[in-house]
């Protein structure tokens, strides 16, 4: 017993601040657990887990079994909010909330306990039952033999953040993005050990920030820096409806053509010139002159728009339809080619194709995606639904060409005058008047890879 409360003092840190909220820093083994096997999954690459794994004396047809089992439980289920703006609100998703209560839970039992009634009782066992056989093995490949290292590294991570005072940031991007928060509801940040890795990745949802943290990193304000980011992404998407309604407004009266991809990037923007400008340039009291993010229209875009949001933030002047009109004319004036760059408008997608090999060849060729939403049926129905949305809008035709080339001049009054060959293999590019790109691509026997090539 004693030593059990040893450990738990050791792996749990409380950061509490009065009339603040408070911001807990563990370890997970619930969640570590799941991590690992998702990792070991056939549908993911190749990875330091996987690499591990299949080394050991576990890689056996047994726990295989139990691999590929747990691969195929249908645990994805999803629910939207259709009372906001398109895309303003993240769908609630049941894999994120399994999480949530994986960090919440202190065993396996209590996991089972807090998550009835998220999908049916014999998925919720199987999953349990697979996190349970593979507890030893997560602990024998990954947790021991990294122990002593990663503990260390969570206690330096929650002095680090007591040091630099997390709660601080937090209320900053609450005035800022204009987000009211229950002080009373803490922020839950979960850490697990990331084993011959030069990198670590973070993901937050709800009340949540969950990390694998590589076993070899000292400093660490990237990580802070990425935490605060990603906490943003949680900040904006507890904005109020009137707020969220608001921001939309002003972006669709804007009379910019780019307002409404400048609309599309804004969620990564902000959080990447608050989380990895602004906090970082307040810890290390200069920019960091090294990528801010990994895809370059939001580095690029963040770093201009970084003056605006900073100025915002010394005044405590939360968004506003003034800081809209700046960012929009921020991207229109350095950036006004963006609208036709194929990276950039393929980011945000909803793509029609009646083969659904062509989604993972679109994948493949435009991996980065912020937003997408894929449709197998070319129909009426389909078409109205996708002009609904604000996102580039490709419709892939590859079987009767012509009657369903007609369809899609029908449905949008910017076709008026289009004439087209459907004997023919073409890509067609316009702009339409919510702002959006149309593509349309007129497939026969070229490979999509090559018509992709042309967008």
């Amino acid at each position: 017993m004693k030593l059990k409360l040893l450990l738990a003092l050791l792996l749990f840190s409380s950061i509490t601040f009065a009339q603040k909220v408070q911001f807990n820093i563990k370890y997970s083994e619930p969640l570590a657990v799941f991590v690992f096997l998702q990792q070991l999954s056939e549908n993911y690459p190749d990875n330091v887990f996987k690499k591990t794994f299949q080394e050991s004396k576990y890689n056996t047809a047994h726990y295989k079994g139990i691999i590929a089992r747990f691969g195929q439980l249908p645990i994805d289920y999803s629910y939207t909010f259709p009372a906001y703006p398109y895309g303003a609100k993240i769908p609630m998703q049941t894999r994120d909330m399994l999480k949530k209560n994986m960090v919440a839970a202190a065993d396996l039992n209590e996991f089972k306990r807090l998550s009835m009634g998220l999908m049916p009782n014999n998925i919720l066992i199987s999953l349990t039952q697979s996190m349970e056989a593979f507890i030893p093995v997560y602990n024998a490949l990954i947790y021991e033999p990294n122990k002593t290292q990663f503990e260390k590294q969570l206690q330096e991570i929650g002095t680090y953040a007591r040091q630099q005072r997390i709660e601080n940031y937090f209320e900053t991007s609450l005035k800022f993005y204009n987000t009211n928060w229950d002080k009373s509801i803490p922020f839950e940040i979960a850490f697990y050990p990331l084993p011959d890795a030069n990198w670590f990745s973070g993901q937050a949802f709800y009340n949540n920030f969950i990390c694998a943290i590589q076993t070899n990193l000292e400093d660490y304000k990237d990580l802070f820096c990425v935490m605060l980011h990603e906490i943003c992404h949680i900040v904006y998407d507890e904005q109020s409806l009137e707020v969220k309604t608001a921001i939309q407004e002003n972006f669709s009266a804007s009379k910019s053509n780019v307002s409404n991809y400048a609309y599309q990037i804004l969620n990564e923007a902000l959080a990447t010139a608050v989380g990895n400008g602004y906090v970082y340039e307040q810890i290390a009291g200069k920019l960091d002159a090294n990528d801010w993010y990994y895809h370059k229209y939001i580095d690029l875009l963040a770093r201009k728009i970084y003056p605006l949001v900073k100025e915002y933030i010394g005044l405590s002047k939360p968004i506003d339809k003034d800081f809209i009109d700046q960012y929009i004319k921020l991207y229109e004036s350095n950036f006004p080619d963006w609208i036709n760059e194929a990276e950039n408008i393929m980011t945000y997608r909803y793509v029609i194709s009646e083969d659904q090999q062509e989604f993972n060849n679109i994948s493949r060729k435009f991996r980065y995606s912020s937003s997408s939403e894929y449709e197998t049926e070319l129909t009426e129905l389909s078409i109205t639904k996708m002009r609904q949305t604000p996102l580039t809008k490709v419709i892939i035709v590859a079987q009767d060409n012509g009657n369903k080339l007609a369809l899609i001049k029908k449905q949008f009054t910017e076709l008026k005058n289009w004439s087209f060959k459907p004997k023919e293999e073409f890509v067609y590019k316009t702009f339409l008047a919510d702002k959006s790109q149309l593509i349309i691509i007129n497939r026969h026997q070229s490979p999509t890879a090559l018509l992709l090539e042309k967008i």
